[in-house]
């Protein structure tokens, strides 16, 4: 038990997460253990399985018929073992960067369209950019999910975006894949993404990809209230990023 048990409890959740906990004592599990270990009938075991199977969570054993561990429990593990080792991984850098800048900075990656913040320190300072950790934008909106974009392919790229209209956040967003695709050529020229109020009003951000061994991109960013944003400001920080971002390249395998 891990908490206090629900007002309403919902008993085939509670029985299917059962059968899932038990593979933390057993590789496989047979249907009439299933069965006998929650106190129901073969019938009601089979159709929890068959659910769980439905959604990835076991696969059956062709030669024994007993059940295993599915490829989406895999996943789950392998995407929570990697979220926090990432987080544990790019924190001093991230400290670095917000001791050197004062400003809000962010880790992101790219999931799907998607930028996906999965961390971040936000400023001190009496006026400043919030936090979005744990947020997702669309990436097209903002200089994460531009910089990471940037690093596909146009086949790639195509085939993420494969109509022309792109979703917006603000009237400064990018909401066209022509228009999308002008700005990341740009990107790729000076090495890091800029945003002029392209996710959220009021917000210029700087922000630099990283391409990782399995394939994935990431992103670090520095969020800055849009009256204290410069060129001179804009550039300094693409320098600092992409210096953060060298760091990072090494250890993030």
């Amino acid at each position: 038990m891990h908490g206090p048990p629900p007002q309403y409890p919902i008993e085939s959740v509670d029985n299917a997460l059962r059968l899932l906990l038990l593979f933390e004592s057993q590789p496989s599990i047979r249907l009439i253990d299933a069965s006998k270990y929650l106190g129901v009938a073969s019938s009601t075991a089979h159709r929890l399985m068959a659910m769980l199977l439905h959604r990835g969570f076991v696969r059956r054993n062709p030669s024994t018929r007993a059940y295993e561990p599915g490829q989406a429990l895999s996943s789950i593990a392998l995407s929570i073992s990697r979220q926090v080792d990432i987080r544990t991984l790019v924190r001093p850098t991230l400290e670095r960067l917000f001791a050197e800048t004062g400003e809000t900075v962010h880790f992101a990656k790219l999931e799907g369209e998607n930028t996906h913040f999965i961390d971040a320190i936000e400023s001190a300072r009496a006026v400043r950019v919030g936090s979005r950790q744990g947020m997702l934008i669309p990436a097209n909106c903002g200089a994460s999910g531009k910089a990471m974009l940037s690093r596909l392919t146009p086949d790639q790229l195509r085939s993420l975006y494969p109509h022309e209209e792109l979703p917006g956040l603000t009237s400064s967003s990018i909401t066209s894949r022509t228009d999308l695709e002008e700005a990341l050529e740009a990107i790729r020229r000076t090495g890091y993404a800029t945003s002029q109020a392209e996710s959220e009003d009021g917000v210029m951000s700087v922000a630099v990809a990283i391409s990782r061994p399995d394939g994935g991109l990431c992103a670090v960013n520095v969020s800055v209230p849009a009256h204290r944003m410069s060129p001179e400001l804009g550039a300094g920080l693409g320098a600092r990023l992409q210096a953060a971002a060298e760091d990072l390249r090494g250890l993030l395998v």
